[in-house]
């Protein structure tokens, strides 16, 4: 008895351990952008495993861009309210440069994105493993009639060449962040409280139909690296890495320079030109619609999108 008391007291203790461990804001911001980033991913590999394993029959284009929209809304609900629910290291990125996220914090949100990415990747292959084998008849590769790597990363169509493509992702990261910006603003429109993750969708799907087509629209760095390591150790190699003249790298840096751009464009044409103070007072009598002044400002959760 007084054995299996101390084994108890010793599990008791290291319980308690555990759980002071997890209520530290680290390992909560951690855990909580992990499993954000996991379950936007699944819900996004998954829609674009089923279009390319059902050849068209059960869904296209915009089933995969549904998906990807409704799962960062998914996202969102999950780790909001904790870290952020970034989903992005453009974003992580982004908000350390603006100063709303320290930079001690940015290989954190980094890490638990890439490990969200990389176990979505994983759940997501063992799903569809035996679609994507019938597909592709066991020959997993990346470019030609049945490549299957594009499931995981994005990559370039074959007429874009690096340059464009690496435009192509910084104009999508910009239009990102400006708009995460700007649904963030409470001295303008922010998003309503409580439609954060609705709102946040709804920009990605509305990149995807609009800018998607030319490589993908990874616009996040640890979206694309992560499922991109896994397939080069599930089965495509390190043609992953080679493909598209290295395309790796382009989603990867192309975002990071985007959403700066994109974020400090808003910044510098709307945020700091919001009257100051004493402005809004003058504006209020004249009836003005940005007229509340600034301590009255609604403090929503508009920030959990960013």
């Amino acid at each position: 008895n007084m054995l299996e008391e101390g084994k108890a007291e010793e599990l008791s203790r290291a319980q308690g351990r555990f759980m002071c461990f997890v209520r530290k804001k680290h390992a909560r911001v951690g855990l909580a952008e992990t499993l954000s980033t996991f379950v936007m991913m699944v819900f996004g590999l998954g829609s674009v495993a089923q279009v390319v394993t059902g050849g068209g029959l059960f869904g296209d284009y915009l089933s995969i861009n549904l998906g990807f929209g409704l799962g960062v809304a998914m996202g969102v609900h999950i780790g909001g309210k904790v870290s952020g629910a970034h989903m992005n290291a453009a974003v992580s990125f982004t908000m350390c440069v603006l100063g709303r996220l320290g930079w001690k914090m940015l290989p954190l949100y980094v890490a638990a994105q890439l490990l969200g990415s990389f176990f979505a990747a994983g759940t997501v292959f063992i799903l569809y493993y035996d679609a994507i084998y019938h597909y592709c008849e066991g020959n997993f590769t990346v470019s030609g009639p049945k490549a299957t790597a594009g499931i995981f990363a994005t990559y370039p169509a074959p007429y874009i060449p690096t340059h464009a493509g690496f435009l192509d992702q910084v104009l999508g990261t910009a239009m990102l962040l400006l708009c995460l910006t700007a649904l963030a603003d409470q001295r303008n429109q922010p998003a309503p409280s409580g439609g954060e993750p609705v709102a946040v969708g709804a920009l990605v799907l509305l990149i995807g139909v609009s800018m998607g087509s030319n490589s993908g629209y990874a616009i996040n760095p640890t979206r694309d690296l992560g499922p991109r390591i896994f397939t080069a150790f599930a089965g495509w190699g390190s043609e992953v890495f080679r493909a598209g003249n290295a395309w790796w790298w382009v989603p990867v840096v192309a975002p990071l320079v985007g959403g700066v751009t994109g974020a400090l464009i808003y910044k510098a044409l709307v945020e700091l030109l919001h009257p100051v103070h004493t402005d809004k007072e003058l504006e209020h009598r004249e009836g003005s619609s940005e007229c509340a002044p600034l301590d009255q400002c609604k403090k929503g959760t508009a920030e959990v999108c960013v």
